[in-house]
């Protein structure tokens, strides 16, 4: 019996003398603790919730108020935008057609969408206003001021969750007020839903400014109270089209009758 105690004790020391370490290693290679997520996509999603709350404000939001719009290389404008408790909205631009020379105001009532033309330098005769289409209905190309769109049918996409766009927050540009945030379109369409830029609010939804590749639009004054609704700038006529807003091409001399012919 001693010989066979004598075995295994020749045995189990080197293994009692090794536990000690494997058991220290066993505790010093523990796995790592898992990386941070990253909060990139979290802060987007809050932001894009976040100018969604605030578009929908501003839909709710009925006012009269002024705006001066900056264009590079062109004085500035300003802007009167009326929405009515009742829904409609108009727009009054000066210059708004027929590059720059004629005044417009732009329209949507329970009648459909408007557009009509103001006493002007391109404008002699009074006021008079021409049907566009339906309430819903795009105002034509041609003869889209554009600087009506931020404060009207662009909120429909700022809050839809569906529509392609990428929503950060941004600094206010200058001369720009509120609560700011960057948007640009993740579509590969040409035909983008909106102007890439920066879209300002006040924390009521008073929209307080934009700025795009078109110009800057921001907010003058405190906005008065809307009207019930909004009434048009003049009558409706059906003989005239409406005004584009580029400029007549101009006449070529080399068709006008010379002197001396009949």
């Amino acid at each position: 019996m001693p010989v066979l105690n004598r075995s295994a004790g020749r045995v189990l020391g080197p293994l009692v003398l090794a536990l000690p370490a494997l058991l220290a290693a066993c505790t010093s290679e523990q796995p790592p603790p898992p990386p941070p997520a990253d909060p990139g996509p979290v802060e987007v999603d809050a932001a894009r919730d976040e100018l969604a709350a605030l578009a929908a404000a501003a839909q709710d939001r009925h006012l009269v108020a002024q705006y001066v719009y900056r264009q590079e290389g062109e004085p500035d404008r300003t802007i009167v935008f009326t929405s009515a408790n009742d829904g409609s909205w108009r727009a009054d631009v000066p210059g708004g057609a027929l590059g720059g020379t004629v005044d417009v105001s732009m329209a949507n009532t329970a009648d459909g969408l408007f557009q009509c033309a103001l006493p002007s330098a391109g404008h002699t005769e009074s006021a008079s206003c021409v049907r566009l289409g339906d309430r819903d209905d795009a105002i034509p190309r041609r003869s889209d001021p554009r600087v009506q769109h931020p404060l009207t049918d662009w909120l429909d996409v700022l809050t839809d969750r569906r529509a392609p766009l990428a929503v950060a927050p941004a600094s206010a540009p200058e001369g720009l007020t509120g609560t700011c945030y960057s948007v640009d379109s993740t579509s590969a369409s040409l035909n983008a839903p909106l102007d890439v830029g920066i879209y300002c609010y006040d924390q009521d939804g008073t929209p307080t400014g934009v700025r795009t590749g078109a110009g800057t639009l921001r907010l003058a004054a405190p906005p008065g109270p809307a009207p019930a609704t909004v009434q048009l700038a003049g009558p409706v006529v059906v003989d005239r089209e409406p005004l584009d807003t580029a400029a007549p091409p101009t006449p070529d001399s080399s068709e006008s009758p010379s002197a001396g012919t009949s």
